[in-house]
């Protein structure tokens, strides 16, 4: 398996083994590998002549200190899941000093208010470190198709706005939520959680596939009410944000258009570990 730790002789690589034709498919990760970034490598390298993939713990979008000390960190683990795998996949497992040159700050972008939604205003700043980080990737990489799971769906979009603006020669797919047996959503951070906890987790798609039935019917503020309730009496839940937006602009959705795609967005505090999940409502 190729291991690249610093960008110049992944650059080097990939420009050595590159046709006119061929095609690089890259999952970008923060590690603490799970099924859920499985199932985008293994789709990448169905469709690619080459798979990269990346772990690096991002620390310009991170705007809590504790999270970013805390996150998982498992590179020898993660080494063997991928070269289970497929032992061809190439791994950039990059320095700080190597992707930010010694400045890890992050640029300012326009995503045309994508960013000021959800996440954004739980979390100052996080999406121009992802801009930052996505772009910083897809130039050194140069990738034809980059793979994204949709639990980051308002990521998701803002990435696809970062690449039009720029006008980057990549496409940037979509994949299905990988959920655990319980139905969670896989994300790394679930490896905070203890045994009770991650069970008890379990509410939060509950929660979404009720407000999936229920929106055909009732209005968007008595369905927020309800999941509002539905929170408020658990004490080991604490409910950041609940909102039914548009899947385009991703502003919370005040009146039922039939012309648009809309989507439920949920974030909830399990012991100060954080996750979100995402369901589409039609």
């Amino acid at each position: 398996m190729h291991i690249f730790y610093g960008k110049a002789s992944l650059m080097d690589y990939l420009k050595s083994i590159k046709t006119i034709h061929s095609t690089i498919g890259f999952v970008p990760t923060m590690g603490a590998l799970h099924q859920g970034h499985l199932a985008l490598m293994q789709k990448s390298l169905l469709e690619n002549d080459t798979t990269v993939v990346s772990i690096f713990v991002n620390p310009t979008q991170f705007n809590n200190p504790e999270d970013l000390a805390k996150y998982p960190r498992t590179l020898d683990e993660d080494v063997k899941k991928l070269t289970n795998l497929n032992p061809n996949i190439i791994l950039y497992a990059p320095t700080v000093e190597d992707i930010y040159d010694g400045k890890p700050v992050s640029e300012s972008f326009d995503f045309d208010g994508l960013e000021n939604q959800m996440e954004g205003k739980f979390r100052p700043g996080h999406f121009n470190g992802v801009g930052t980080i996505v772009k910083r990737l897809f130039e050194i990489i140069e990738c034809t198709n980059a793979y994204f799971g949709e639990k980051d769906f308002q990521q998701l979009q803002i990435v696809k706005k970062m690449v039009a603006k720029n006008h980057l020669k990549v496409n940037v797919i979509g994949c299905p939520i990988y959920r655990e047996s319980n139905d969670v959503a896989m994300s790394s951070r679930n490896e905070r959680l203890s045994a009770r906890e991650r069970d008890e987790a379990a509410i939060i798609y509950k929660v979404l596939t009720a407000v999936k039935e229920q929106f055909a019917t009732k209005s968007t503020a008595v369905i927020s009410e309800w999941v509002q309730k539905s929170f408020g009496n658990n004490p080991h839940f604490t409910l950041e944000y609940f909102t039914i937006a548009d899947e385009a602009t991703l502003l919370s959705c005040t009146r039922k258009n039939k012309n648009k795609k809309y989507r439920a967005f949920i974030a909830v505090l399990v012991n100060n570990i954080r996750l979100i999940d995402t369901i589409s409502l039609n």
